[in-house]
Formats: C-alpha cells, sequence, structure tokens
C-alpha cells in the first residue's frame, strides 16, 4: 500500500517530494528518502533542488506532528509506528532531547517519531526545529550531492549514505553535546561564586 503512494507521488516530481517530506515529519511512515533517491535518479543535475524542497517541507512539518505529540501524546505513536521504534525513540530521549533529534535526524526510526515525541515531552519547539534543521540538512543533502557530483552512478553508493553519515557526524555531533555540557556546567559553577562575591 504505501510502495502505492510512493509510486503515486513519484508522478508529481518535485511536488510529490515536498508533501512526502512534509507527511514524514508528521504521520506517514516511509521516510521521504525513499521517493528523493528514485526522483534524484531521474534528474541528477535537479538532485540538489530535490534536497532543498525535501527539506523545507520536512521543516515546515515539524511543528504539526509536534503539535499532535502535543495534543494527543504517546498514544498516537503506538497507533502510527512499531512499538520497537517508540520505545527506542523515548529511551533516547530522557537521556537527552537534543542528541536525540539530532541522532535521529539520521536513523532509520522515522522522524515523525521524534517530531510527535517533543510534543509529548513538552521539548521546546524552537529548539526541535534547530536541531531538526541541522540534521535533516546533512541526509537530504547527502544524498542530493551524491547525485549532483556523480549522477546516476550514485544509486550505488547511496545505499550506504546513512552508514557514513552515522560514523563521521554522529562522534562529531556526540562531542559537540559534551564539550557544551561541560561548558554550562562550569559556568553554573561560577555563578555561585560571583554571586558571593
Amino acid at each position: 500500500m504505501f510502495q502505492d503512494i510512493i509510486d503515486y507521488l513519484l508522478d508529481f516530481g518535485v511536488w510529490g517530494l515536498f508533501i512526502h517530506s512534509f507527511a514524514d515529519a508528521v504521520f506517514f511512515p516511509i521516510p521521504a528518502f525513499f521517493l528523493q533517491v528514485p526522483l534524484s535518479l531521474l534528474h541528477p543535475s535537479n538532485a540538489l533542488w530535490l534536497a532543498t524542497v525535501g527539506y523545507i517541507a520536512c521543516l515546515l512539518g515539524t511543528p504539526f506532528g509536534y503539535l499532535i505529540g502535543k495534543v494527543l501524546g504517546h498514544s498516537v505513536l503506538y497507533k502510527l509506528l512499531k512499538k520497537s521504534w517508540v520505545d527506542s525513540a523515548t529511551k533516547m530521549f530522557q537521556k537527552n532531547g537534543e542528541t536525540a533529534i539530532l541522532i535521529g535526524s539520521f536513523t532509520p526510526i522515522p522522524f515523525k517519531v521524534f517530531t510527535i515525541l517533543s510534543g509529548c515531552m513538552k521539548f521546546p519547539l524552537w529548539r526541535l526545529l534547530a536541531y531538526a534543521a541541522v540534521g535533516r540538512a546533512v541526509k537530504f543533502y547527502a544524498v542530493g550531492l551524491l547525485f549532483y557530483f556523480y549522477g546516476k552512478a550514485a544509486e550505488n553508493m547511496v545505499g550506504d549514505v546513512s552508514l557514513y553519515i552515522f560514523v563521521i557526524a554522529i562522534p562529531i555531533l556526540v562531542v559537540f553535546l559534551l564539550v557544551r555540557k561541560k561548558l554550562r556546567k562550569n559556568k553554573s559553577e561560577r555563578t555561585p561564586a560571583n554571586e558571593e562575591q
């Protein structure tokens, strides 16, 4: 059934990708990657334009996924998606919501799990959008750049793109978050000392 929807959206080209990417952030269980790749394969010269459209649509859909989570809570996630995805994302979110969103942008877990979960956990919307903007840019443009520079030959490379992103980007993000956490801790430790003076 979902493949039929993707095939139908494929006929609409860039607008089909816009709809799919928007829905990917709200309720559709198949990531936009699965439409971005065949469209980029058809027209590699348009790959960066397709990445841009998919990226913008995903960000526009993000507040709607957030609102669903805020209004309906966890129950909607279990109705829409696999229990293992929801449980895994919830554990990540409870440890560190920011890291969960960034990592969730690259993993096979559908992104709407994190938009809806952010609403459930009352995570600040502006922070969700900020972290989604970084993570989703990497995911969309990694595919776009591959097709733009390698043309149809990128079809054989793109299957591993998520793995490459995960291996390269995730350690960088984790280091960034750890450094920022340490800086915040140092700042909070200095603040009381300043107040005493």
